[in-house]
């Protein structure tokens, strides 16, 4: 049948191409209709531009194109394999590591069913980065009552103030040096939002603190932040690390963690139990179902983080920009029924 996919083919290059896929499905996969998905900014950027650090696996870091991502989306399920029972024909589901494609073959591990009549398809289309943060607040078992400091306000760091400000955490700080995310932190729970680059700005989060910070949640994965990061901890704090670092630098480990105490937890996405969650550390599917009921509930509202949507065929000109604009927005979504219109 056929397939349009959106192709990072060399280095700033992203196309729309035909590409084939299966006519027959696997015993346990589904074919699913994609109607969103979502670009993540940080990583999609990273392969975008030809980066080799773009894998926690070393002997995946390589600088071979053409790259495929688009791993946050959202579709209809339209066919299934002899064995799936978690999905059926229909079903509106969160596409768990697929591609920007019109369509996605999967397996139904990879399906995850939205229960709740309320949540719009373009909530659910975030839910799988939404499951980043949702890790990286989990792992640092925040108490109500304690301080928390989410660094880098990029939509990881966006949902990690949310999911602080409901898991007790006070105050919630929102660290940026870009002041329209600085503002958006606010809307989304923070109390205070600052930036790093001002004079005096380990001591003020200290004096906001009393003392520093018990909880950091590192989302900007930009190395110099996690040093000053380090700095503005409470004795014993722990810090996430939610953003991917892909710079190697070098740490005073001694005095900015061994002597303190700090706990630093690694919070990759696939640093997680597989398929059964435990206190403090859940599956994906556990947690993205978490998200959605907040969602459905009311506690959570991630509409602000859409800023734009746009047609598959308009890739392009969406991926130059991510390329070359340091103001690109937040959120930017792909709308893939647009293409049969």
């Amino acid at each position: 049948m056929n397939n349009k996919q959106i192709i990072f083919t060399k280095p700033g290059v992203a196309e729309l191409l035909d590409v084939p896929v299966a006519d027959t499905l696997a015993p346990n996969q589904a074919r699913v209709r994609t109607v969103y998905t979502v670009i993540s900014a940080g990583t999609e950027r990273a392969n975008l531009i030809g980066e080799i650090n773009i894998s926690g696996k070393i002997e995946d870091c390589n600088d071979r194109f053409p790259r495929k991502l688009g791993y946050c989306g959202v579709g209809v399920v339209e066919e299934i394999g002899s064995q799936v029972t978690r999905v059926k024909v229909g079903d509106r589901v969160v596409i768990y590591f697929g591609k920007h494609s019109a369509y996605n073959v999967m397996p139904e591990t990879s399906l995850f069913p939205i229960l709740q009549e309320n949540v719009t398809d373009l909530d659910a289309a975030l839910m799988v980065i939404a499951g980043f943060p949702a890790e990286g607040v989990r792992k640092a078992r925040i108490e109500y009552g304690e301080s928390a400091m989410v660094v880098g306000l990029g939509i990881l760091g966006l949902i990690g103030v949310k999911l602080a400000q409901i898991a007790g955490a006070v105050p919630v700080i929102a660290v940026d040096p870009n002041p329209e995310r600085r503002a958006l932190a606010l809307q989304f729970g923070a109390d205070h939002a600052l930036d790093p680059t001002e004079e005096g700005f380990t001591e003020r989060v200290k004096q906001l603190t009393k003392g520093g910070a018990n909880v950091v949640v590192e989302a900007s994965g930009n190395s110099k932040a996690l040093k000053q990061s380090l700095h503005c901890c409470a004795p014993m704090a722990r810090v996430t690390l939610l953003g991917c670092t892909r710079t190697p630098d070098t740490y005073d480990l001694y005095h900015d963690v061994h002597y303190p105490g700090i706990s630093m937890i690694g919070a990759h996405n696939f640093a997680r139990p597989k398929v059964e969650s435990y206190p403090g550390n859940w599956t994906a599917s556990d947690d993205i179902q978490a998200m959605l009921r907040l969602i459905s509930y009311g506690r959570m509202d991630l509409k602000p983080l859409i800023t734009e949507i746009h047609s598959p065929a308009e890739c392009f000109e969406v991926f130059d920009r991510l390329a070359n604009d340091p103001k690109f927005p937040i959120g930017v979504a792909f709308d893939w029924r647009r293409l049969e219109e």
